[in-house]
């Protein structure tokens, strides 16, 4: 039994006789048909009068702490004296749902094999032609590289290119043209006709080639860049500078450029049209220059993120002192803004003459308003809002106390257990493993699709029927049910319909075997969260209902709530992960939904699917709210997914206005503490990498955008905030859920001690029995 519980029982069995004598310091629990009512100790024995007579559930007073029950949200919480934090008898949980998810990953494992066996990501690079063949593959075997007949209709589709595609004839070639040509001036010679398409008719005329779009009207000299055809006139003018025109002219100026239409192409078109592929080749510059940056400075920024993890772990410390200040400044500094602002619109309001105008132009249309009418809107909007401050402060000041005293408890829990700073690490770093391991997934799937190898073979009358002068497709889907066709081989030239039902077959496989793959990215990164958010529910749950701190916590307290979690609850935490995902799969379904509609005209369905979109976006966030607070009743309790969240939610509709108080003003002090470290981390960074600190500019290197190493520290040093703060927030939201089950658990009496500390019992004028001379209970070490 542990210490706290046995040392608890020897005090009862010694009190008793006194107890029983003395009845007015034990306030027993009242069980009625009707309510159920649970009555704490108070200061005074007036209190006592008065917290008897009043309050109810829905307005439930933290300063008397009467429970009054109608049983809408569920019967509140009774003593159990042999309760003492995180059960260590429990039984697994949501069997069922851990054995779904271990299938689903006996799934996903299957499309990973197939997708890695069948496919390869290099294919990604390699161009398509004109009709849809592959550049490097199959029949385009040996031709790795695209060529593009006009440049200057590339060029006039703008950066859309890179997007919507080319509209000029595109064929893959084997090496891109070694120099300047022009059909109309130049001499034709067999050479010219590599670049033409495959099949074309040689009897034709150069002419009749190339106004039927069979051959290029002209080519330039070109390098291979990402295995397309780029001129070298524009890589030269990348690499040393000056101006395109010039080049240009320089290097085809005795060429007469015309399209296939003989329409003549002027140097100058010519040039402004291959400065939008040099959009694309300065951003492949300036991203060598920024890895060199990063390559010259990642040492430089891990020290400044390693300042910035040092900063977080202070600043938590801090808290303690700070929290409150911090809350009540901010709470005043608001009074002060909107009061003195209701001032000024009503005094303005008054001094201004009744006629006063001001306009705004908006294009062509002037607004009139009238200057006095303008001040009285804004002064009552100020009166309204600062009404609204002071009924909310005058009400829930209470409330904002707890709140602030839960937020200091948080951080001496976490000082007490260091290892939770660090713990968040690792789930992390898992959430990273699985991100890349599906963009790998996610990348073999698509190269999958790609392969374009199919060819029948004639020989194989199996597949098809001669008699009747068709294929025989039940025998082809009873074949291809694998998704992968082994009768089509590249060793033929033939393609067939066969062939063509082969390869829709794979790239149906690729669809779906995406839509899996991302459904179980969705699954096992919620899974992850879901394991770091109970691990650490479990630890500060140990803390909380350690009697005498720091001697009763645990001596492992995460590693045993880690036990907890992998050794029993693996269920729960497939359970709510699922959820978490099948509404993440829905939204990315209306995203996609949404996406298709933009090109039509339809209102109604495009409102349906922004309503839809708004309902579901709030549902995932309530859906993650309820899920975290099941999450911390597994750990505490041990039950099942179901009845832990429902445990959780009435327990929170008992206490909504406090849940309401404690989550927002939490909010506000990760938001205040987030951006400190953030902006602290991001101006040391500025200073330092563009040379404003005077004693370090000896180790300032010298960048090509000294901007770049600036952005990455600031984000970096953000999500390194936020795993420390979501360590905070974690032990904020379990210390609160253990306090109100305190609350209503027990009363201060020598067999019902409270387990809070003396800050939240004194701001509830609550305090534990006095046995004798000693010591009351709730004081003994650093009770909490």
């Amino acid at each position: 039994m542990p210490r706290s519980n046995k040392r608890k029982l020897e005090q009862e069995n010694a009190t008793k006789e006194k107890l029983l004598g003395n009845q007015e310091n034990v306030v027993p629990s009242e069980v009625s048909t009707s309510k159920t009512r649970f009555k704490m100790e108070e200061k005074d024995s007036k209190d006592d009068d008065k917290n008897s007579k009043d309050g109810d559930q829905d307005s439930k007073d933290e300063s008397d702490g009467v429970f009054v029950s109608d049983g809408k949200h569920g019967t509140p919480l009774t003593y159990d004296p042999t309760f003492n934090g995180p059960i260590k008898k429990r039984s697994c949980t949501d069997i069922i749902c851990c054995l779904l998810f271990i299938i689903f990953i006996g799934g996903f494992a299957g499309v990973s094999y197939l997708a890695f066996s069948n496919g390869d990501p290099y294919l990604l690079l390699y161009p398509v032609d004109s009709n849809g063949d592959l550049c490097g593959y199959g029949k385009n075997k040996g031709k790795d590289y695209l060529f593009f007949f006009d440049l200057v209709q590339c060029g006039r589709m703008g950066v859309g290119i890179f997007v919507s595609g080319c509209p000029t004839p595109q064929v893959c070639v084997s090496a891109c043209p070694d120099t300047n040509y022009a059909y109309l001036t130049d001499a034709a010679t067999s050479s010219d006709l590599k670049f033409c398409k495959s099949g074309y008719d040689t009897s034709q005329s150069r002419d009749a080639l190339v106004q039927g779009d069979q051959c290029p009207a002209y080519f330039l000299e070109s390098s291979p860049l990402i295995n397309r055809c780029v001129p070298q006139v524009l890589i030269d003018f990348l690499d040393v500078g000056g101006s395109l025109i010039t080049k240009v002219q320089k290097d085809v100026g005795n060429k007469n450029l015309t399209d296939s239409k003989k329409g003549s192409i002027t140097l100058e078109s010519l040039a402004e049209n291959l400065d939008i592929f040099g959009i694309f080749l300065k951003a492949k510059e300036y991203a060598e220059k920024i890895v060199a940056d990063i390559v010259a400075t990642w040492w430089m920024m891990l020290v400044i993120l390693i300042l910035s993890m040092i900063v977080s772990l202070i600043w938590i410390t801090i808290m303690r002192f700070i929290a409150g200040i911090m809350v009540w400044i901010t709470i005043f500094a608001f009074l002060g803004l909107f009061a003195f602002s209701t001032f000024w619109c009503f005094r303005s309001y008054v001094n201004l003459d009744g006629d006063e105008e001001f306009s705004v132009h908006i294009v062509s249309i002037v607004l009139h308003w009238s200057k006095p009418d303008m001040f009285l809107a804004f002064g009552i909007i100020s009166a309204v809002i600062l009404l609204i401050i002071l009924i909310v402060l005058l009400f829930l000041c209470q409330r904002i106390r707890i709140a602030v005293s839960l937020i200091k408890e948080g951080s001496r829990a976490i000082g007490k257990m260091m290892f939770t700073l660090i713990f968040p690490i690792f789930p992390f770093a898992l959430q990273l493993g699985v991100l890349a391991y599906w963009l790998s997934v996610a990348t073999f799937l698509a190269s999958t699709g790609r392969k374009q190898d199919f060819t029948v073979n004639e020989n194989n009358t199996d597949y098809w029927n001669q008699t009747a002068n068709d294929w025989n497709y039940l025998k082809i889907v009873a074949d291809t049910s694998s998704l992968f066709g082994e009768t089509c081989s590249e060793n033929t030239n033939t393609t067939s319909d066969f062939c063509t039902f082969l390869k829709n077959a794979e790239e149906n496989f690729v669809i779906y075997g995406q839509v899996f793959s991302l459904f179980m990215f969705f699954w096992l990164l919620n899974f992850v969260v879901a394991v770091g958010q109970m691990t650490l529910a479990g630890s500060f749950a140990s803390y909380y209902w350690a009697f005498e701190k720091p001697r009763d916590i645990p001596t492992f307290p995460l590693a045993a709530a880690l036990w907890r979690c992998f050794r029993y609850h693996l269920g729960s935490l497939a359970f709510g992960s699922l959820i978490l995902a099948i509404v993440a799969m829905i939204r990315v379904l209306l995203e996609y939904i949404d996406a298709k509609l933009k090109g039509t005209e339809n209102p109604v369905g495009k409102f349906l699917i922004k309503c839809l979109k708004c309902c579901f976006w709030c549902l995932e966030k309530c859906l993650k709210f309820l899920t975290k607070n099941a999450y911390i009743m597994v750990a505490i309790h041990g039950k099942n997914f179901c009845s832990s969240a429902k445990d959780a939610f009435m327990l929170i509709m008992r206490n909504i206005v406090r849940v309401a108080v404690v989550d927002k003003v939490t909010d506000f002090i990760m938001l205040l503490g987030k951006l400190v470290i953030v902006g602290a981390t991001a101006a040391g960074a500025y200073f330092f990498f563009s040379g404003g600190i005077d004693f370090l500019k000896d180790y300032t290197p010298t960048l090509n955008f000294y901007v770049v190493p600036i952005v990455i520290v600031t984000i970096v040093s953000y999500v390194v905030a936020s795993c420390f703060f979501s360590v905070y927030s974690m032990a904020v939201d379990t210390l609160f859920l253990c306090f109100l089950e305190d609350l209503e658990r027990n009363d201060g009496s020598v067999e019902k001690p409270f387990y809070m500390s003396k800050d939240l019992m004194k701001i509830l004028g609550k305090k534990n029995v006095v046995m004798g001379d000693k010591k009351k209970k709730g004081s003994q070490g650093e009770n909490f």
